[in-house]
């Protein structure tokens, strides 16, 4: 690519969509490595495949099993894998910067891949070469790995009412009822929270095709309505104990990774709400006898506008980096052998990412508020589905509540508290668990 000294940028830059167009003359800032743009570009031209149907795949409720085999077929599920395993070496960073340009294209994807990317971190991190030899071979052939860990209704907070028993022939068998169980129809393994045979939580990998196992697409939440977040079922389902994960094997930056994929997924619909608001703007006519110009393209107070909502998207993107740098640096640390530099790096991405959550969900839930001031009341004709960005940033926002982790990084500042190691959700039993027992449980 050709400096900022060698060209005329008024040939260069971009205010358009442009594939072809680096990161930084879409004036997004230079990306999260000298070689980002060569490795986007390999996925550029299938995202921009994937958003030319999302308006009809989300008024007809069509459920995105094409696109998730696009991207299984470009390689895009095994971006971390070594290149020895048909991987493509991305470091972090660079994971979750693609993430916000899938989310920008489809903001269903990236969360309905949101789990399978974690456990890709289980098994890079693990020091059993049996079980990583083994999982790094599936996730080589394309296989995907969804979520089964929240239990709604009166589930405990304590305990997974899902949980495994063993029959009299000695099988292994897992009975329960998972919700929010998002990815799961896309899967090919199910990343299933238990109640062991000891009686500990736990989790077991379980093939989706395995006989007992249902998934089911009922998941009524007015936004992400493509994720098929819905309830997976398990009816004596014969199970092989050695995919069992006790939760000290699995990596210790889970809490803030799965947060910040939320958050990457936030952003890139603050992008496509810039895009989609500035080409609205570009090409409207209509317009009001107080405006302040003939054309409201040229508006001063419309422009502001639209500068506030691309603002909003820009902030989002380098806080999304700099938070990414802090879980490279927890990855790496889980291989000095040092617990004590390990659960430093940890606690640190956990405390960095909260501070960021809030910050960026206002900056993009006000962003998707304000483009409707940016147009006319026919910018609500449900044709346009504009009304999606804020449905679906609200949604996202509402799976990890923003006020505890304000609490979280306040209690750090002024008390020096470190951040929970894990969290669940679930029905308290009274006079059982008191706050300080949330800490050190997995992740709901």
């Amino acid at each position: 690519m050709n400096s900022l000294n060698d060209v005329a940028l008024t040939t260069q830059l971009k205010h358009k969509k442009d594939i072809q167009s680096s990161q930084v003359y879409q004036v997004w800032g230079q990306g999260p490595s000298a070689r980002y743009d060569t490795l986007a570009s390999h996925f550029r031209p299938t995202f921009e495949k994937i958003k030319a149907g999302l308006a009809e795949r989300e008024a007809q409720h069509i459920l995105p099993f094409e696109q998730i085999q696009w991207l299984k077929d470009i390689g895009f599920t095994r971006l971390r894998l070594p290149e020895t395993y048909n991987g493509f070496d991305a470091t972090i960073p660079e994971l979750f910067a693609l993430l916000i340009e899938l989310a920008e294209a489809d903001a269903n994807l990236p969360q309905a891949l949101r789990v399978h990317f974690g456990f890709t971190e289980d098994v890079l991190i693990s020091p059993n070469t049996d079980f990583q030899n083994f999982w790094l071979t599936q996730l080589s052939q394309g296989d995907i790995v969804g979520s089964a860990w929240s239990e709604g209704g009166n589930g405990s907070i304590e305990n997974f009412s899902t949980r495994l028993s063993r029959k009299e022939n000695g099988d292994v068998v897992l009975n329960g009822q998972k919700f929010y169980t998002t990815g799961s129809l896309y899967a090919d393994w199910l990343d299933v929270g238990i109640t062991d045979l000891d009686q500990q939580s736990s989790t077991i990998l379980v093939a989706k095709q395995a006989k007992g196992v249902e998934v089911i697409d009922d998941w009524n939440g007015f936004g992400q309505v493509l994720t098929a977040s819905g309830t997976s079922e398990f009816d004596n389902v014969v199970v092989n104990p050695e995919h069992i994960l006790t939760d000290d094997v699995r990596f210790k930056y889970s809490a803030a990774y799965y947060q910040l994929i939320q958050l990457a997924i936030i952003t890139g619909l603050a992008r496509a709400a810039t895009y989609d608001v500035s080409a609205a703007v570009e090409s409207r006519t209509r317009n009001y006898t107080h405006a302040n110009t003939s054309h409201v393209r040229n508006d001063p107070q419309i422009l502001q506008i639209v500068g506030k909502i691309r603002g909003a998207a820009y902030t989002s993107t380098a806080i999304i980096e700099k938070n990414a740098q802090a879980l490279q640096r927890a990855f790496d640390a889980a291989f000095q052998d040092n617990g004590l530099y390990e659960a430093d790096a940890n606690a640190i991405a956990e405390l960095e990412i909260a501070q960021s959550q809030s910050i960026i969900t206002d900056l993009v839930l006000n962003a998707s508020t304000i483009l409707f001031d940016a147009l006319g009341a026919s910018a609500t004709d449900k044709k346009y589905a504009l009304d999606r960005y804020w449905r679906n940033v609200r949604t996202l926002a509402s799976h990890n509540p923003r006020i505890f982790k304000d609490r979280i990084v306040g209690d750090f500042s002024v008390n020096g508290t470190l951040p929970p190691y894990q969290w669940r959700i679930g029905r308290v039993d009274t006079n059982t668990i008191t706050g300080t027992n949330f800490k050190n449980q997995k992740a709901g």
